[in-house]
């Protein structure tokens, strides 16, 4: 029998994940100074993630990278973050919110270029079938029916 869910939590107390990336070598390394709380976890959503995620100075959120099924939606709680996408480079501040729609060609990751630490939260669909394409590395990655990431070179070779 599992064990009960909560009804509510403190998000700061959810522990982090306790692998902090699951992008292979080298990229995983790259992630140093970002700490992911899965949120939804915690409740057992299925549909939908959340995570409230803290970078470092220094920190990006991800690899620049665009979904093919899975919308994001990301909203800064404190700190300055950069946005950068194909469009560009968009300073977020606490209380702004920005939105990575699938599909749309775009490629987008957070920056944490300040002295302080940024903490946001991270809202995405689980779309079965999503591809994940990385414009500025040799990296893709699928969600395969097991619910995990699945990662390969560009030329299909496995990592």
């Amino acid at each position: 029998m599992s064990e009960p869910k909560p009804i509510a939590v403190v998000a700061a107390q959810v522990p982090p994940r306790a692998v902090a990336s699951a992008y292979p070598e080298p990229f995983a390394a790259r992630m140093a100074g970002r700490e992911k709380r899965a949120l939804g976890d915690v409740f057992g959503l299925r549909n939908f993630g959340v995570n409230l995620t803290r970078l470092a100075p220094g920190a990006v959120s991800a690899l620049r990278h665009g979904h093919s099924r899975q919308d994001e939606f990301l909203y800064i709680l404190a700190g300055q973050a950069v946005l950068i996408s194909n469009a560009g480079e968009t300073l977020l501040e606490p209380g702004m919110c920005a939105g990575c729609p699938a599909g749309s060609g775009d490629a987008y990751q957070l920056a944490n270029r300040g002295s302080d630490d940024v903490l946001y939260l991270e809202i995405g669909d689980r779309s079965p079938g999503d591809v994940v394409s990385y414009p500025d590395d040799d990296l893709q990655a699928v969600m395969g029916d097991d619910g995990r990431w699945h990662f390969a070179h560009k030329d299909g070779r496995a990592y």
